[in-house]
Parts: C-alpha cells; structure tokens; sequence
C-alpha cells in the first residue's frame, strides 16, 4: 500500500501535527488564539493517522483514499487512490450529474394516456394506449391519480383494445445478471415503469397452510394483479425460483422457509403489464371495464388524452441519492443518453456513453457498467472520483442534493454537535463499500474525499455460493463502515489544522 502526501506528513499515533520545522520560517511568532474542540465522543480510531486506521481496520482486498480541497483540487492525502475499484452505489452520484447536465434541473417525465380516436359522450371507438415515458419513480397513488384524471374526462366505453407502450426505453429483463432472480433492487428496466418495478408478496399462515397476496400496494391502496403469480413448493432450496410465463412472472417458494407470516417485494420482468394490470383495475373502480392489456413496441397515432408529470429532476436525483434507488439510476441514465445522441440506447449502452462523457467531462478513466453501480465490473479510482468531484461547476450541482452521513460514535449512535458536515452518497454490495462527497470540517474548510473498498475475491466466492448474503460479507462491511467513520471524523476535526499542532488532554489546541 503506498500513501503519497502532498503536505507535511502526518504522525502515527494519535494522528496529530508533529513539530516539523517550516524551512525559512520565522525564529518567533505570535501564537493564535487556542481554539478548543473536544473529541470526547469521537470514535478512537479517529485519533490515529489514515494509514494506521486501514491498517487496523483488519480489511481484506484493497483500500482506496483521497481528500483534496474543494476550491483548488489540490489533492491533500491519497492512500492507494489510483487502484481502480468498485463504486458500487457511489455511481449514482456520476449518474445524477450526468442527467441533470443532460436533460437539465427542471426536467420532467411524462405518463400519459391516449385514444386512437376522439372521445365522444362517453365513447372511443379505438384504442386506448397507456404509454410511459421513462418514468422510474410512478408509484400505485400517481396511477390511480392518472385513472381519476382519465375518468373526469367522462369516458365510459372504449370499443378497441387496452394497449400498454413502454418501449420510450430499451427494455432490461433485469439491471445485473450476476444477481440472483428474487432481488427486488434488481428489477427490469423499461419505458413504463411501476412501483420501481417491484409487486408484494405477502404470506399468513393459516393452519396447514398459507393465504398468499400478490399486489401492488401503497399508503392508500392495495390492488392485487394477475400478471405476477406465486405457487407454494415443498422443497428446501432455492427460497425462491422464477420462471418466465410469456406475459406473466411465475414465482414459487420453499414453503418450509416462510415461518408464520411475513411479506417481501420481488422483482417484476413485464414492467408494461404490470402497470397496466393494476390501471385496468382502477379503470373499473371509475366504471370503465377494459380487456386485459396488450403489449406493442410501437406507439399508434393517437392523441393525449390525460397524463402525469413527474416530480422535477433535481428532486427525483435528491431522492435516488437519498435512497439509492437502481431503476431511478437507470432510466435516468439511459434517458439523458438518448438526449444526447437523439437515439434510444441500452442500459450497457448508455453506460458506455456515461463512461466517455465523464471522461471528457473532467479528464478521468472510469468505466461504468450501468448507472446504479449494482454490476460490479464497473471500476473508478478514487482519484478519478475526486477529480470529477472538483470539476468544474460539479460541487453546486452535486452537493446540494447529496444525503447528510453523520457522525456516529462507537456505538453507532449519531453524535451530537459532532465536528463538521458531510454531504456524499455511500455504496454497498457484498464485500464492497464506498463513500464519496464533500466534507466542511470544524473550521470552514472545504473538502472533497472518495473511500473505496473491496474484497473481490470473496465478493467472487460470495456469487459462486449464490448466497444472498455471503459468509463474512456482513463483517467485512461493518469493518469498512467503521473505518469510513474514523476517517471522517479525523478529516472533520483535523483537516482545519494546517500549523503544528500538540494535543492536550482531550482536546485538540491550534
């Protein structure tokens, strides 16, 4: 592991300034003001220098760390920062750059419904066509609300077919192969979208038996759908197993692992269908009965007859980086490439595109695999991460909309009044964590850091268990979470001290 320091170097330890003179410096000077900062409920490791903290973090696989100032680039610390690895979620963070530049801040998707023919008294003689445009966020409330909107228009009969268009997007059957079937956060990608493509799947137990619900759920509603279906095995593994019925999702489940009761989402592989399953069903709330949906890949000519907007861009990447939402990832991703060339592109497609764009955006050599990180071929450095970080105009785009992390003390627990902010987006897969952003320190000073760690060797012996959780996975993650901590924290109440400085007692003295 190198460590290359482009200011003074730091001391083992407790971490702190040494007395290093300063060459042609002044024999006296006058002494500042002592400022005062306790560190009582830091975690201990933060006391220690970077490279002694990976040290005793006990992590296998390889560690990557830069800090640099915000204003200048300057890199100030870089530990293994030109290793290429992983960033698995921290791609969201390029990726809503990414969009926000290329479809702009006030960007909104568009659901819409429309007739192949006028409505008259009541009446179309046509089609209806349900067409999505790409977005991930459409949730059961916005269908229903779109169904209201649809109904208010006085439509009572439609003569002609119930037709549902998603292809606005390049479908994905599913975001990353390597996973396994049952993953909700790994579902398929498509022009129309529902319930971040995932339905519910409840189980209670009732004597020998279970009752069993699929269903697209949410706050207010809870419709139930046909075109995902589950059957109960007696079988031990796997859990769970998924066939493709042509038009329906056919799941089944080890019935000696359900326990009494419980539910979990899985993933849905006709996300068109899907939606509108569950708008046919509100349709018939209104008084509309509709024939059951088909699918085409061409939109007919036809005209709007109601439709619904999404929340603006900048809101939907606040909440994707919020709460590292994979199919937001992607259809914003894909979307912004197709802006760009004027053309569809695939998932892989469109990461290539993403990858040249930051390329040319700020000079750096990632590659991108999707937009979400959930493949784990994707690879960046850290010091590619920060210097796309600090490129030009990123830091008023990005930080504004990135989560807090706070400090947490040993115990997990959020410190109060704890030294400096940060503002980054965290990634996590197996035997992977990532954390990268902007960090204002207890002084005032900006900066910028990427953390990278991955154990890929296990992370591979991980996926050729097909475990969903693989032995030691949990550890290594904790241990890296631990690690990301000590490390903020350090940088939050040092990265202000640019003269020596001397611990005393328990508080740091500048």
């Amino acid at each position: 592991m190198t460590q290359h320091l482009t200011r003074r170097a730091l001391i083992a330890g407790l971490g702190l300034w040494g007395t290093t003179a300063l060459a042609n410096a002044p024999l006296t000077s006058l002494r500042p003001e002592a400022r005062k900062v306790s560190i009582s409920r830091l975690r201990p490791q933060a006391r220690l220098s970077t490279a002694d903290m990976i040290a005793a973090a006990g992590l296998a696989g390889q560690v990557g760390f830069v800090v640099a100032e915000a204003a200048t680039g300057e890199v100030i610390e870089s530990i293994d920062g030109a290793v290429p690895l992983p960033p698995a979620s921290v791609t969201k963070a390029v990726t809503a750059l990414y969009a926000i530049e290329a479809l702009g801040a006030d960007y909104r998707f568009k659901t819409r419904v429309y007739g192949t023919s006028p409505v008259v008294e009541g009446r179309l003689d046509g089609d209806l066509i349900l067409a999505g445009g790409g977005d991930p966020n459409l949730l059961t409330d916005d269908l229903f609300a779109l169904s209201e909107t649809l109904a208010a228009t006085g439509l009572k009969e439609v003569t002609g077919r119930f037709l549902v268009w998603g292809d606005a997007l390049p479908g994905v059957e599913e975001i990353d192969e390597s996973q396994l079937d049952h993953l909700g956060y790994n579902p398929a990608v498509s022009g129309l979208n529902l319930n971040f493509n995932r339905v519910h799947f409840e189980w209670k137990r009732q004597g020998t038996t279970f009752d069993i619900a699929m269903d697209a759920r949410s706050e207010t509603r809870r419709p139930t759908v046909s075109m995902s279906k589950m059957r109960l095995d007696d079988r031990t593994t796997p859990v769970y197993a998924y066939r493709d019925g042509g038009g329906v999702d056919q799941w089944s489940v080890a019935k000696g692992a359900l326990g009494n009761a419980g539910s979990r989402w899985l993933p849905v592989r006709y996300p068109a269908l899907y939606a509108g399953d569950v708008f046919r069903t509100f349709m018939k709330e209104h008084g509309l009965t509709l024939p059951a949906a088909v699918r085409v890949t061409a939109l007919p000519d036809s005209k709007v007859i109601a439709e619904h907007g999404s929340a603006d861009l900048t809101e939907m990447m606040r909440a994707m980086l919020r709460f590292s939402t994979n199919l937001t990832a992607e259809a914003a991703g894909m979307t912004a490439s197709s802006a760009l060339t004027g053309q569809r592109r695939g998932l892989r497609t469109s990461a290539l595109g993403m990858t040249r764009w930051a390329q040319d955006r700020a000079g750096i050599a990632p590659t991108f695999v999707d937009h979400s990180g959930l493949g784990d071929t994707s690879r960046i450095s850290a010091d590619d991460m920060v210097t796309l970080l600090n490129a030009d105009g990123v830091k008023t785009v990005l930080e504004p909309i990135l989560k807090t992390i706070a400090m947490r003390d040993d115990e997990g627990r959020p410190i109060k009044d704890a030294p400096g902010v940060v503002r980054a987006k965290t990634g996590t897969l197996n035997f992977v964590s990532t954390l990268a952003g902007y960090l204002t320190t207890a002084g005032g000073r900006e900066l910028t850091f990427a953390f990278f760690a991955a154990d890929l060797e296990a992370r591979e012996r991980g996926k050729a268990a097909g475990d969903e959780q693989p032995r030691g996975s949990i550890s290594f993650n904790t241990k890296a979470k631990r690690l990301q901590q000590d490390i903020l924290q350090r940088w939050a109440l040092m990265g202000d001290v640019r003269e020596p400085v001397v611990a005393e007692n328990d508080a740091v003295t500048q």
